[in-house]
């Protein structure tokens, strides 16, 4: 006669809730897994490259010396004004991607946790766009430099202005970037996400002049104005320019614009159905 054994019932055990490092971690594969990812950051960093060798190139002062060298020619306006689209674009992507697709459902189950899985998109993302904005900047500086050089007309980089000038376009694209995340999470639609942060951050810019106290005060709230001030590296004449933007305040600007969208963002979608 055959005894059956007695089966005890299966403990369910317990999952431990994701590590933020895990978090990072899978936002990074998620990122990295993207065959377009390297293949646009590559070609427009080309492209500011090359833009800024044509900008330098056509400068016609090039040959007089080095006073007038900044920002014309290491960080040309149109390079860096592309930069900021594709920076904007590709962070709000990050997100826009996941709702459209529906993959934020599985990583919400996953991780109910969805402050914790905004912060850990922005992080992934303000650490790619600062490698990325670090060695665009560089190489533009480094590209202008090798044509002015030439000329005699090189500029050092201890030269007053020019550092400043080298950490603001390098840090312009995370700022970009997380800008166009956070947007990504309020608006959660592609094509709405990407004509707001192209307004927000190239055509808003150009509604405001500097020959009033208000509209100035708008216009260098804004990140496009923020990096011109911090890039020029002589002093404003106030006289001739207006209201004119300070360097504390220009930096102020670079903080609160990815902290205050970020910030948003994370409040927005603990408070949100997916």
């Amino acid at each position: 006669m055959t005894t059956l054994a007695s089966v005890s019932p299966t403990t369910p055990v317990a999952v431990p809730p994701a590590r933020f490092g895990d978090l990072l971690a899978s936002e990074w594969i998620k990122m990295r897994s993207v065959r377009s990812t390297p293949w646009t950051i590559g070609l427009t960093a080309l492209f500011v490259l090359g833009f800024t060798a044509v900008a330098t190139l056509a400068d016609k002062s090039a040959g007089s010396g080095p006073a007038d060298f900044l920002p014309f020619d290491a960080y040309p306006a149109a390079g860096y004004w592309t930069l900021m689209l594709v920076a904007s674009s590709m962070g709000a992507l990050t997100v826009v991607s996941e709702y459209s697709s529906g993959l934020i459902r599985t990583t919400t189950v996953a991780v109910p946790a969805r402050g914790s899985v905004v912060l850990a998109k922005a992080a992934v993302t303000a650490a790619l766009w600062t490698a990325v904005g670090t060695a665009v900047s560089t190489g533009s500086f480094l590209v202008s430099q090798a044509i002015l050089a030439g000329h005699h007309a090189g500029v050092p980089i201890t030269r007053p202005g020019v550092f400043r000038a080298l950490v603001a376009s390098a840090l312009l694209a995370p700022v970009c970037a997380l800008v166009g995340l956070g947007l990504g999470v309020l608006l959660r639609h592609a094509a709405g996400t990407m004509v707001t942060s192209v307004f927000t951050l190239l055509m808003l810019p150009t509604m405001f002049s500097e020959s009033n106290r208000w509209s100035a005060d708008i216009k260098h709230a804004l990140v496009p104005a923020a990096w011109n001030r911090l890039v020029q590296t002589w002093q404003p004449d106030p006289g001739s320019l207006g209201y004119t933007a300070t360097v504390p305040g220009s930096w102020l600007v670079y903080t609160l614009w990815p902290l205050i969208t970020v910030a948003l963002a994370i409040l927005v979608v603990r408070r949100r159905d997916v």
